[in-house]
């Protein structure tokens, strides 16, 4: 039993390692792609950014949550502290770089890169929550996750090349940030989370759910509201329906 419980631990570390590596794979193509293309990459971004959304609203309200709220009757609270914790990091990032514009690399570029990078960060403990709840589980949370890391290796690459960093720092200085901390925050956090109970999981998975909520709602879906493409909403559809679909399938 112990040999079987080893092995299960064992396959989800991978599976988890692999995901994230994923994640950082495909931050590593929206930082490729807004370097060799950049007018196509800055016209369709948003299309990346509504699906990913959609998908990162769907599972949490439709598998994590509910399985949160089943592992922990106090998961409420922290699907609450989730959404307001990345609220409240993300508004002293603002916060920080509006207090620094007379030096524009310092608060267009560094600022907003440590940010993402501290963000990004996090989506590795997220991986290693989800797959250690279940491989389905961190699979759906990996789909949207996954999805949502293309946009953001293209804006953390502009935002420091618009605070005037080179094309070669920036690049640099964007696989840091927003692609490579992402299996690092894994490989950190999984020896800790896999060791927990269950209730505890539970909380850990509201916290993760809270915050998956608030990139997918206050994050990435008011730049869609700005920019309003004309397929954007077919996009949030598609997600919808990618979400719905894979978890229909496990029922």
């Amino acid at each position: 039993m112990a040999f079987i419980y080893e092995d299960t631990m064992e396959n989800t570390f991978w599976t988890a390692l692999g995901a994230s590596s994923l994640a950082a794979l495909v931050t590593s193509a929206g930082i490729y792609v807004i370097r060799r293309f950049e007018q196509w990459g800055r016209k369709n971004t948003i299309y990346f950014i509504c699906f990913a959304a959609a998908v990162l609203i769907s599972v949490s309200f439709l598998h994590i949550i509910p399985k949160a709220f089943s592992m922990n009757s106090n998961a409420p609270f922290y699907l609450l502290a989730g959404y307001l914790g990345l609220h409240l990091f993300n508004r002293f990032i603002n916060v920080f770089v509006c207090d620094k514009r007379s030096d524009a690399k310092y608060g267009l570029g560094l600022v907003p890169m440590l940010g993402i990078g501290f963000h990004s960060f996090i989506d590795g403990f997220i991986y290693s929550i989800t797959f250690t709840v279940s491989i389905f589980t961190g699979i759906l949370a990996a789909t949207g996750m996954v999805l949502h890391e293309f946009p953001e290796g293209i804006i953390t690459y502009l935002l420091l090349k618009r605070g005037g960093f080179r094309e070669r720092t920036s690049l640099l200085f964007a696989l840091l940030a927003a692609a490579l901390t992402t299996p690092m925050g894994m490989l950190v956090s999984y020896p800790l989370i896999s060791k927990i109970d269950k209730p505890f999981l539970g909380a850990l998975l509201a916290f993760s759910a809270g915050a998956l909520v608030y990139v997918g709602a206050t994050h990435l879906l008011p730049q869609a509201e700005t920019e309003k493409k004309r397929y954007s909403l077919f996009a949030m559809g598609a997600g919808i329906l990618v979400a719905v679909v894979i978890i229909l399938s496990k029922a």
